[in-house]
């Protein structure tokens, strides 16, 4: 989930539809300028007893941010509450409740993505030891209630916990319950991005496959290997899924805005306020008929701030998101980039990726979608049987993009070292949540906090 802490600045008034497509279309860039964003997330616990910490007790979610700020990281506010850190590794943010979330800065290689992984998460180690915190790498808590997390204090996240429950019954799981691990990449031009568009919506479940990593709800196992894959099947499906347009003739950057005034509103920021607008339509807005600001139009800095409140499978905004991934331990932060960089700014990959899924029909797609959360890389696929044989063909596509990119870091290694945690899942066919329901089953007998012992940071 996007989480953005105001609105972007641009107070240009916006009239007529060309501002909207610009945001797109001034995403354009030269291949040489293409960069790579990381954002992943972990959950915050107590090591004592496994509880999460609120926001404002001692030892808890605002002294986390604080001890942050000796590494340089700057503080963001809202109102009287630091929600956010900015720095030279990018942003520091939190989810609805609590989980701690770096948005990397834009860097040029996934060498670089790793180091400054690296040093978050060795920031994140050194502060939590010394206030008894620690940090889970899964894409949902495995042993909390909704009733057992705390919220954090911030405008947005008010108006959509009051809202989530209005058009979907696991919402608030998706803002309370959940981590990700997502990659952000560039494109050259708009048929550039309508190419990667495709072959990254199309290749998602594979991602979702790959990086399951949710299997337990609230103690015990709960029939998915990717349960947060799921809760986005039911949290609000005027603003999720899986887009069947972008493979129509004719997509580009008209239609995605077109879809995006489609996507109901949530908010107006103003004056440090967020103003709920939620079920509202940005299109009325356009006309200065929003009945909460009547007779006012909306600025460029608000389409962007609405168009972090679609969520799709694959997002847009003047880059493109991969977002189908649970969080997970520190190597599947680095394999998420190197697989879509491997596939997407290698102009022979893009190529290959393309062929493998050009022929699929709209039901191909959404019966992926449908399948992967439970059945994971044994989910029906076309062409190759199941996901697992897609999974051999599309890292092997990917491996040969990051050759040809041929980054090395200063001990001559290749990005291609990073795809290793999914080739071995890949080959096995055992997704991590596999791997963990072996051990509640086995070694753990049926004891759900062992899990802090072998997925945290």
């Amino acid at each position: 989930m996007s989480n953005q802490q105001a609105a972007t600045g641009d107070d240009t008034i916006i009239e007529g539809r060309a501002p909207l497509v610009a945001v797109f279309e001034n995403g354009c860039k030269a291949a040489d300028q293409w960069r790579i964003g990381t954002e992943h997330e972990k959950f915050v616990y107590r090591k004592a007893d496994f509880t999460a910490p609120g926001y404002a007790e001692p030892g808890g979610i605002r002294d986390l941010l604080a001890g942050m700020t000796a590494y340089g990281w700057e503080p963001v506010t809202e109102g009287d509450n630091v929600i956010a850190l900015k720095g030279a590794d990018g942003a520091i943010s939190l989810e609805p409740a609590g989980q701690f979330e770096l948005s990397g800065a834009p860097v040029e290689t996934i060498h670089e993505t790793c180091a400054e992984s690296n040093r978050h998460l060795q920031q994140c180690r050194e502060v939590g030891d010394r206030l008894g915190l620690g940090f889970l790498g899964l894409g949902f808590w495995p042993d909390k209630a909704r009733a057992e997390l705390p919220v954090m204090p911030k405008g947005r996240y008010t108006i959509m916990r009051a809202h989530m429950p209005r058009v979907g019954s696991l919402g608030l799981d998706m803002m309370l319950r959940t981590c990700t691990i997502q990659t952000n990449l560039d494109y050259a031009s708009e048929a550039d991005m309508v190419k990667k568009f495709r072959v990254s919506l199309a290749v998602q479940p594979l991602a979702t496959a790959l990086f399951a990593n949710s299997p337990f709800t609230e103690g015990r196992p709960n029939g998915f290997k990717s349960f947060r894959s799921h809760i986005w099947t039911d949290t609000d499906p005027a603003r999720t899924g899986v887009l069947p347009f972008v493979f129509e003739d004719g997509f580009g950057f008209e239609r995605y805005a077109d879809y995006a005034l489609n996507v109901p509103m949530y908010f107006v920021y103003r004056d440090g306020r967020y103003i709920d607008a939620a079920g509202l339509s940005f299109r009325d807005f356009l006309d200065g008929r929003l009945s909460v600001l009547p007779g006012e139009k909306p600025t460029v800095g608000d389409w962007k701030d609405h168009l972090s409140t679609a969520f799709p499978e694959v997002r847009m905004k003047s880059y493109l998101e991969m977002r189908g991934a649970d969080g997970g331990r520190w190597d599947r932060i680095c394999a998420l980039p190197a697989l879509w960089v491997g596939l997407l700014y290698d102009a022979t990959s893009l190529d290959a990726a393309w062929d493998l899924v050009k022929d699929w029909s709209a039901e191909d797609h959404q019966r992926l979608r449908d399948e992967v959360p439970t059945r994971a890389l044994a989910a029906a696929c076309p062409g190759t049987g199941t996901l697992q044989g897609l999974a051999r063909e599309v890292l092997a596509i990917a491996d040969a993009g990051l050759a040809r990119r041929a980054r090395l870091n200063r001990m001559g290694d290749s990005e291609q070292g990073f795809l290793s945690p999914l080739r071995i899942i890949a080959e096995s066919g055992e997704t991590n949540a596999d791997r963990l329901l072996a051990l509640y089953e086995g070694a753990w007998d049926g004891d759900i906090t062992r899990v802090y012992a072998t997925e945290s940071y």
